[in-house]
């Protein structure tokens, strides 16, 4: 009897975990055609020659093309400080600026530790400048719970922006992401 309770109990999970995946995969490619005041750029590493990592490129490569597009105004650059010892959000700003983005164009968030502490100090920016919608710019698997964060924080105006970048660790990011969601 508890034998088939627990197997009831792994096949449901494993159901549960399927149609998550699939739903932050197909939320995750399913950009936002919408015109937003910020693009927020969540961070990622920086390498220790102070280059950046294929992964942060994406992501920014793909605020440019918002920014082009002339889909925001204005984008923001959000992370921490690396064990690398760079700190993300300025690397990030010098990116953006070598890429023919106005430095005015560009704020910075030097404390954005993790994807809450992003998602807050946006929050709080935007606020500051009176702007009420925002793009996330992250990976496909991030964006599900990047706008969960920011509805939680009671902002609706929140669409995602993903970059066509795929790397073999997504696969166990999305099942990260899946505990990340709910815990």
């Amino acid at each position: 009897m508890l034998t088939k309770i627990l197997k009831s109990i792994m096949i449901a999970g494993f159901f549960w975990f399927m149609i998550h995946a699939l739903y932050i995969t197909y939320d995750g490619l399913t950009n936002s055609k919408q015109k937003a005041d910020l693009a927020v750029v969540f961070g990622n590493k920086v390498n220790e020659d102070g280059s950046l990592s294929l992964r942060l490129q994406a992501r920014l490569d793909k605020s440019i093309e918002l920014y082009q597009k002339n889909q925001i105004k204005e984008i923001l650059v959000s992370g921490g400080l690396g064990k690398e010892g760079y700190w993300e959000g300025t690397e990030m700003k010098k990116y953006l600026v070598k890429n023919k983005i106005p430095s005015d164009k560009i704020l910075v968030d030097d404390f954005g530790d993790n994807t809450e502490k992003t998602v807050i100090n946006t929050i709080k920016i935007a606020d500051s400048l009176k702007y009420s919608s925002i793009i996330s710019v992250s990976q496909f698997y991030h964006q599900t719970r990047i706008k969960k964060l920011f509805r939680e924080h009671h902002v609706e105006n929140i669409e995602g922006s993903s970059p066509l970048y795929f790397e073999i660790r997504d696969f166990y990011s999305v099942f990260r992401e899946f505990f990340a969601y709910y815990f």
